[in-house]
């Protein structure tokens, strides 16, 4: 082989290494410095850290005047907030917990396609539980849309500044197209 053969195949086998090399290390490197979502990218959101906390919820749903016992905090290596909703009767005299509607709302963000994520689960089981909302932030308030087979649901949660209170606003659609309001409540802070 003469000198310059040499040179050739060194450059080539070089070549090779460095292009082996690269394919190798630069994804990892590309992943970790683009990375939107994971267990490295915590969900950091001023207006749902409002949230957090021990609530009374009261308004109505379905025609009807309800109660709730609200607490939520971060869960889940602070991906989502988890908000349990507990509905409380009156029994002598005083409302406490008995049975009724429950749920377990985990909130996050899906950072790569920008838009929050409502997993909302409940006691009328899996079926009912399987559509996941995607939601939108509009100033102090994030709505979510439920797409069910028997038509959209939107919950809204607006968040007052001054009052320093939630209101709760869920709506749904009919078949003829007709918007209806389902529920609306207020959750002011547990004494």
């Amino acid at each position: 082989m003469s000198g310059g053969e040499r040179v050739i195949t060194r450059m080539r086998t070089l070549t090779t290494m460095t292009t082996v090399a690269l394919c190798l290390a630069v994804p990892g490197a590309a992943q970790a410095e683009t990375a939107l979502d994971g267990p490295n990218v915590l969900f950091r959101d001023k207006l749902v850290d409002q949230l957090a906390g021990r609530w009374e919820l009261e308004g109505t749903m379905a025609g009807r005047k309800t109660r709730y016992r609200v607490t939520a905090g971060w869960v889940l290596n602070h991906q989502f907030m988890r908000v349990h909703l507990k509905e409380l009767g009156k029994k002598d005299g005083a409302y406490e917990a008995l049975g009724g509607y429950e749920a377990l709302v985990f909130l996050g963000h899906d950072n790569t396609s920008e838009r929050y994520v409502a997993h909302w689960i409940d006691v009328f089981g899996g079926r009912a539980s399987e559509t996941l909302g995607f939601g939108k932030r509009k100033g102090n308030a994030i709505t979510f849309v439920f797409e069910y087979p028997d038509g959209p649901f939107r919950t809204t949660f607006r968040w007052n500044t001054r009052m320093r209170t939630w209101q709760l606003l869920m709506r749904t659609r009919n078949k003829a197209g007709k918007w209806s309001t389902f529920g609306q409540a207020i959750l002011r802070r547990a004494k």
